[in-house]
């Protein structure tokens, strides 16, 4: 029995290193690497570059007082659509000490005037019908009364001008604030109680309403200046309204700015674009919104995944499975590419295999048999 447990210990050792020698050599050969492959598809590829900005109408007015006073009622809320002439406020007149003053004194003289050449006219006038003047001399008189009368009547509309802001003469009255448009009203950025300055030469005055018309909209963004040279008056957008999501809007460039503004750093030009829009669609004034511009385009053509291909020296290729898990590299001719698909116009058919490469690495060598030639390009250009 003593002899045969070295026996057994001898063959216990035996056996474990043999399996780690066998584990060992196991381990040492390296499994066959498998990679995925994919087919060429038939595809739309649109070559895009996009403009951020926000959707505004076409017609917004400001509508400003006549005279400087305190908004003494409003008649109108934001949201209301309104339509030309209508009332929108009224503004109390809080008149100029200096002016009030002046026109009194104005008044008091005319007044003055008037009744002297009243005076004057009564008195030619009965020796005019006695005959002991002539109707020449007569007529001054009467000429000169009527100027007092003329001269009375304007000092006491200038007056109630300064004082009211209205006018008996011509029933008008300029503290009445009316819409000179139809359209919605945008804001009121006025309350009742609020000083209000009149447009003049020297101020644009305060803006009392905000009206425009929501029926016609139009997109203005801005493009960064590697794009703007690639764009077209008459171009077709494709507009997403961030409140709207679920819905895409077409537009038509009809503006590009000719001179850029410098916006962090960067040169941008101002776009617009007008939407096309049914009578159900509402959009609000000032959504934010991004609009797809479409450089080019083309339909149902033969495409890849961009990530496929790969680039050597001087060519484009990808690599075509011939038999399972034995690839070949084959020279590609490309088209158009959006930065994801790209069009295949020749070396390879929609049957192919193609093997997805899942680490490039270092950028690999030429192809020795067939190389073809090309130039790599960046995202959202063509492959020659």
């Amino acid at each position: 029995m003593k002899k045969l447990f070295p026996l057994a210990i001898g063959t216990l050792t035996l056996i474990m290193f043999v399996a780690t020698i066998y584990f060992l050599y196991k381990k040492s050969i390296d499994k066959p690497v498998e990679f995925k492959t994919e087919k060429p598809f038939t595809t739309n590829i649109i070559k895009k570059t996009v403009a951020t900005g926000s959707v505004v109408p076409r017609k917004e007015i400001a509508i400003k007082p006549r005279v400087s006073g305190i908004v003494d009622k409003i008649y109108v809320v934001a949201g209301q659509f309104v339509k030309e002439g209508e009332l929108l406020a009224r503004v109390k007149i809080v008149p100029n000490m200096v002016n009030l003053n002046n026109a009194e004194t104005n008044l008091s003289k005319s007044r003055i005037v008037f009744d002297d050449a009243k005076k004057e006219l009564a008195r030619e006038e009965k020796l005019y019908n006695e005959k002991l003047i002539s109707e020449f001399d007569y007529n001054q008189y009467l000429v000169a009364f009527k100027k007092a009368a003329e001269d009375l009547q304007s000092a006491e509309t200038n007056l109630q001008l300064v004082k009211e802001g209205a006018s008996r003469k011509t029933g008008e009255s300029s503290t009445l604030i009316r819409s000179t448009v139809n359209g919605m009203l945008l804001d009121v950025p006025v309350k009742e109680g609020s000083s209000v300055i009149e447009s003049n030469t020297f101020n644009e005055g305060t803006t009392v309403a905000i009206i425009a018309d929501m029926n016609e909209m139009v997109f203005v963004g801005k493009v960064d200046e590697s794009e703007v040279g690639k764009l077209k008056e008459g171009m077709d957008l494709n507009l997403t309204i961030g409140a709207l999501p679920d819905k895409v809007f077409n537009a038509k460039l009809e503006f590009i700015s000719p001179k850029g503004i410098t916006t962090e750093g960067t040169i941008q030009f101002e776009v617009k674009a007008a939407l096309k829009l049914d009578k159900k669609d509402f959009i609000r004034a000032g959504y934010s919104a991004n609009a797809d511009i479409v450089l080019d385009r083309k339909d149902s053509v033969l495409a890849i995944h961009e990530s496929l291909l790969q680039f050597g020296k001087d060519s484009v290729y990808v690599e075509v499975e011939t038999k399972p898990k034995v690839f070949q590299k084959k020279i590609v001719k490309t088209g158009l590419s959006d930065g994801l698909d790209v069009e295949v116009l020749s070396g390879i058919s929609k049957n192919d295999n193609l093997k997805v490469v899942q680490n490039r690495g270092e950028e690999e060598k030429p192809q020795q048999a067939g190389a073809g030639f090309g130039t790599k390009t960046g995202k959202g250009k063509k492959y020659m």
